[in-house]
């Protein structure tokens, strides 16, 4: 067996070279403290309200199509996925920034209430999809798929 002297320098880079990382890269999955392998590209920004009656979400999706845009519900967790596609420029383009984010993304959001599944309304106009969830009494089925109108 080998002694190792302590070095607290060392374990101080470690747990920082973590935090960087849970910080650059904050949509990873977890799962049990291991990482999927699957990571979003980017996330949008969403809103969600509530009322006696229902919850709503609204999910800012500019330059994303209404098709590349999934909607689902599992029990009590509702996942918003899809993709926003970058355009291609042709050889004579000289592009100078790239500031907008490209690829994949998904939210998914515990609900803290039971959802009238068959009464889910999902609405996208203008790149802004507006998903409103009934409240119920009765728990929801499991993995259905909303369709956006």
């Amino acid at each position: 067996m080998n002694l190792v002297k302590w070095d607290p320098l060392r374990d101080i880079e470690d747990v920082t070279t973590r935090v960087i990382d849970l910080l650059a890269n904050p949509l990873r999955q977890r799962d049990g403290g291991r990482e999927s392998l699957t990571v979003a590209d980017w996330a949008p920004a969403v809103d969600i309200s509530e009322t006696a009656e229902a919850f709503c979400l609204k999910v800012e999706l500019p330059d994303v199509s209404k098709e590349d845009v999934h909607v689902t519900l599992d029990g009590d967790l509702l996942t918003i996925a899809g993709e926003r596609r970058q355009t291609q420029t042709g050889k004579d383009t000289l592009v100078h920034r790239v500031e907008c984010s490209y690829g994949a993304f998904w939210r998914s959001f515990h609900l803290p209430s039971p959802i009238d599944a068959g009464a889910i309304d999902a609405q996208f106009k203008d790149g802004m999809l507006t998903v409103k969830l009934p409240k119920t009494e009765v728990k929801a089925v499991k993995g259905i798929e909303i369709s956006i109108h």
